[in-house]
């Protein structure tokens, strides 16, 4: 009896090449601090930031390490793991595209527990993971990737918002903020952030893969590699 075929083909050269993004460096500012007390993910506005390497000294979500949640299925509830999201970072174009689409005049930055509000970073949300943040001062910051919209944080902002369906808001604010909620990032060099201070942001060269490939990828996987979990799914990072 022939061998079974181990090998799996997941890029079939018919397919289009992925496409390659070229690396870029920006030049932006931290319009806004903010941090949150030690009960609550909301924050609030201050002048300075003081980062080690567990994140903002005295925050909600400082620490090495964190425990897994609904946005890690591949662990067990409650499995400690490395803390990628000490930071939340914001800019205020993109809330203000998710205020318009849920009938709201405004999205505050702390309402959704944000720590910087960034400014000069064209779609900022659409940053690639791995973009380094040089702060004036010596502060690198290293971007997780996306901050997925849920509605814990949607609660929030149709509280503070005064919407008369909080339950309604809720569940809207995960539609309306799709790709607009901004990054979830990492102290990799620690220091002191200050309001206003300019930063630069760069990024490497990066490949892309396109949605129906990364399906065709997973039930090629499932198909003939059951014991393996697919690879590439929907974004999985999820609101602080």
């Amino acid at each position: 009896m022939q061998d079974a075929k181990t090998d799996i083909e997941l890029f079939p050269t018919s397919e289009q090449p992925i496409d390659i993004v070229p690396g870029c460096k920006l030049a932006a500012r931290a319009a806004a601090l903010y941090m949150a007390p030690f009960d609550h993910f909301e924050t609030r506005p201050v002048e300075e930031l003081r980062l080690g390497f567990e994140g903002i000294e005295g925050d909600f979500h400082a620490g090495a390490t964190r425990r897994s949640g609904g946005r890690e299925p591949w662990y067990p509830r409650g499995t400690e793991m490395r803390n990628e999201r000490q930071l939340s970072l914001v800019a205020a174009d993109e809330l203000t595209i998710v205020a318009e689409r849920m009938g709201i005049a405004e999205i505050k930055p702390e309402w959704i527990g944000a720590n910087l509000l960034i400014e000069g970073v064209p779609r900022l949300s659409m940053l690639p993971a791995g973009s380094l943040l040089f702060f004036k001062g010596g502060v690198t910051i290293k971007v997780d990737g996306q901050n997925k919209p849920c509605r814990i944080a949607g609660r929030s902002v149709a509280e503070s918002a005064g919407m008369a369906d909080h339950e309604a808001g809720a569940l809207l604010f995960p539609k309306a903020a799709k790709r607009l909620r901004g990054l979830v990032a990492w102290v990799e060099k620690p220091g002191v952030i200050r309001q206003a201070r300019r930063f630069r942001c760069g990024y490497r060269s990066s490949g892309s893969i396109a949605p129906k490939q990364v399906a065709r990828i997973n039930r090629t996987l499932r198909s003939t590699r059951p014991d393996l979990r697919a690879f590439a799914s929907r974004d999985a990072s999820d609101v602080r």
